[in-house]
């Protein structure tokens, strides 16, 4: 206080200026999560898996409606600015991406909720998570959690706390925050990935795989994010761009002898991109990818697939297009060959898989890279690309994943592809459904998959990448070649006798496969609409 009256009011700490109706899809989100916590902790258990399920899908639809009213209202074009005193970016693209993850997370939130997939424990139904996580596998406690009907409902809080961060990662526009949502999305998946009901060993290896690699790229982004403060002397983008730019008006005397190392930030800028392309599963940071994907329960895996690469490409958008468009010269040629190995790699390994679910891990490799080609593009028609492009692979990824949930045998899901032999005659419509995805992922005419392909590499050639065109074209063929296989297994090879049963879902698996097969032939038959749109959201607030 004795400060206070000497300086005089000038020197108190300015309260912050905080626009909470532009950050409303966020808050709701984040509001529902601690609400779903306080649900676990004062809701009686027989009661719990209803009221987290309608929190959760009501919190999301309401988020939904939230980002819908800001782009009605002006924010994704004029109206477009930096809120929350610098830390969060309002504009097209954030928006775009925000309602993306959202409609994305309602349809992955449905396959969490499955429980008629699994016969009846004890005369209880059970979903695809452990009855009780804590214990350990096979233990009597766990025994006796399966025997007194135990659900594992925490994993819808925590899958909205994901998805919170999952809504500030593309549109953080400062450093710290993009590393602070980057922890609280996923800390959350880490977990998430850990708790599957069946084979709950290969589970919890796949969650430390994922949480220690995750760790590596998280400390590789918060060093570079060190370095290029030391450059610039800020962590806000605008004003790290101003530096890159040359165009800093004022500089530090105590940072004048940094702000001129190029070294800084050359190394922080590539410590940053390893991080974001870790997220991605961009060829050489995609090791976690198939072991993670194998062995997290399956909507677990639907949900990781496609919200994650949507908060992790919108990121990395802003990162090179918002922060370093100064230094495109240096960090085009690394994307080029980031890209060129990424879809390479995904679509020829992916060949050797035996495996549904690794199948469908390296086929995300191959889609990372090929989302890349849009990115290195460097123009609006690029950014346009992008968003649509992951617009429509999320909601395909999820409909897959959902699918590979109903294929089960007395050990729960059939993944092995060899147990997927004949099932078309078995099951026609469920075989159909996946091969109507897998056409998608092959990038065949009349689905989103080329619709989506077609945009990306437009852009690409547009922007003076053709070569990277040729490459990913090469690697759509190769990868359209696995795809069909397993088309041509389905439907032309003799069933097993003791192959397995295509289990009768509830509507909630019932709604999210036909969401994905909705998405999948609109965006396919009908794609200027969306592109439009995708158009209109494609400009950065700076």
């Amino acid at each position: 206080m004795l400060t206070l009256a000497a300086n005089g009011p000038a020197d108190r700490i300015p309260a912050p200026h905080i626009e909470y109706a532009q950050l409303a899809p966020t808050l709701i989100v984040v509001g529902a999560a601690v609400l779903g916590v306080l649900v676990e902790a004062f809701v009686p258990r027989r009661s719990r898996y209803y009221v987290q399920v309608f929190l959760a899908v009501a919190s999301l639809a309401a988020a939904f409606a939230a980002v819908v009213g800001l782009a009605a209202g002006g924010y994704g074009a004029a109206k477009a600015h930096v809120a929350a005193m610098g830390a969060i970016a309002v504009d097209g693209p954030a928006l775009f991406l925000q309602g993306t993850i959202l409609l994305a997370s309602v349809v992955a939130v449905f396959t969490f909720a499955e429980r008629r997939l699994d016969p009846k424990a004890h005369g209880n139904r059970v979903d695809s998570f452990a009855a009780q996580a804590a214990s350990v596998p096979g233990s009597d406690s766990e025994k006796a959690a399966v025997k007194a009907g135990f659900t594992t409902t925490e994993v819808f809080p925590l899958a909205l706390f994901a998805v919170s961060g999952m809504l500030i990662f593309p549109a953080a526009n400062d450093l710290l925050t993009l590393f602070i949502a980057l922890e609280v999305f996923s800390l959350p998946l880490y977990l998430l990935c850990a708790v599957a009901r069946r084979q709950r060993l290969m589970s919890q290896e796949a969650a430390v795989k994922y949480f220690l690699l995750g760790a590596f790229s998280s400390a590789f982004l918060l060093f570079g994010i060190a370095l290029l403060y030391g450059y610039a002397g800020s962590v806000s983008y605008a004003a790290i761009a101003d530096v890159v730019d040359g165009t800093v008006a004022t500089v530090d005397p105590a940072l004048a002898s940094t702000m001129g190392n190029d070294a800084l930030l050359l190394i922080g800028g590539a410590l940053i991109l390893m991080g974001l392309l870790f997220k991605v599963g961009a060829v050489p940071f995609h090791m976690w990818t198939p072991d993670v994907y194998q062995g997290a329960p399956t909507p677990v895996t639907g949900f990781m697939a496609a919200a994650t690469k949507v908060a992790a490409f919108g990121a990395l958008l802003r990162l090179l297009y918002v922060v370093l468009p100064g230094l495109r010269w240096d960090w085009r040629p690394v994307m080029w060959g980031v890209a060129i190995v990424t879809m390479l790699a995904g679509a020829v390994i992916a060949v050797t898989q035996t495996d549904v679910k690794r199948l469908l891990a390296y086929s995300s490799i191959a889609h990372a890279g090929f989302i890349l080609a849009g990115v290195i593009a460097t123009s609006e028609e690029g950014v346009k690309s992008v968003l649509f492009y992951l617009g429509a692979y999320s909601f395909v990824t999820i409909g897959a994943f959902a699918v590979v949930t109903l294929v089960r045998d007395a050990g729960g899901e059939a993944t092995h592809l060899s147990k997927w032999a004949g099932l078309g005659r078995r099951s026609p419509l469920t075989a159909a459904v996946f091969a109507v995805f897998l056409l998608a992922f092959a990038g065949i005419p009349l689905t989103s998959g080329f619709a989506g392909k077609f945009a990306v590499f437009k852009a690409a050639a547009e922007g003076g990448a053709g070569a990277l065109v040729v490459v990913g074209v090469i690697s759509s063929a190769i990868a359209a070649f696995f795809y069909i296989r397993v088309i041509v297994l389905m439907f032309f090879s003799e069933p097993k006798a003791d192959g397995p049963t295509v289990a009768v879902p509830s509507p909630l698996t019932m709604t999210t496969i036909a969401v994905g097969v909705a998405v999948t032939l609109v965006l396919g038959l009908a794609p200027q609409y969306f592109l439009d749109l995708a158009g209109h959201a494609s400009t950065f607030v700076r």
